[in-house]
């Protein structure tokens, strides 16, 4: 795995940039923001994450190891590729995903070019405990304030998975009636995935979705 390159910047583009390691020029795709901080004929590093293709080797450069981390995360999600995920990163910080994806927040992915209500809501799904801010591993349960507020974003994450708004309150409300400890946390993707896993006790319940889901 190449983790890593340092060399002289040779090129910047668009969209990629070039590093001359001895001689070799490597091309790198990056986001606008990573490719704005090299500079043609001075000494550059970017962390990498290298994707293998059948028919290709690609590199996707970063400024830090966190974006890189958050990139990998990303490709975890299905349907979403190295290119989205980047599209992803060029939108938003790090910290702005780790927060979007711990709170279950679909609308920010929407910001991104490319991604619609669905795939936002998958993101945040299948993201739910795999990014975590920094600085808050370990502690307390969410204020009472923050507790009040999610409830709109599990609905809303619903929604773009194919519930109607009533319907998914409702089922909210009857999941987390079998399992208050779930309500009085406040975290938004356990409580996402507890109403989805109450929804799929029963395969009657199925028939809460929209018939169409667009």
């Amino acid at each position: 795995m190449i983790s890593f390159l340092r060399g002289t910047v040779a090129h910047v583009g668009l969209s990629t940039a070039v590093i001359d390691l001895n001689g070799a020029g490597m091309s790198v795709y990056a986001t606008p923001q990573t490719l704005s901080g090299l500079r043609t004929g001075e000494e550059g590093k970017l962390f990498t994450s290298l994707i293998v293709r059948e028919d290709s080797l690609t590199l996707f450069g970063f400024a830090s190891d966190d974006e890189r981390e958050v990139f990998d995360v990303l490709l975890s999600v299905s349907g979403v590729g190295p290119r989205l995920a980047l599209a992803v990163l060029a939108v938003h910080d790090p910290e702005a995903i780790r927060v979007a994806a711990h709170t279950g927040d679909s609308k920010t992915f929407t910001k991104v070019p490319g991604i619609g209500p669905k795939v936002a809501g998958r993101i945040v799904l299948e993201l739910a405990g795999k990014l975590v801010p920094h600085g808050t591993a370990g502690s307390a349960a969410a204020p009472t304030a923050a507790e009040a507020a999610w409830k709109p974003q599990v609905v809303a994450a619903m929604t773009s998975l194919g519930w109607s708004e009533k319907d998914a309150s409702t089922s909210i409300d009857k999941a987390l009636a079998e399992d208050p400890e779930v309500s009085f946390r406040g975290n938004v993707p356990e409580i996402l995935r507890t109403t989805l896993r109450w929804l799929g006790q029963d395969g009657a319940r199925a028939g809460n979705r929209v018939g169409s889901r667009g």
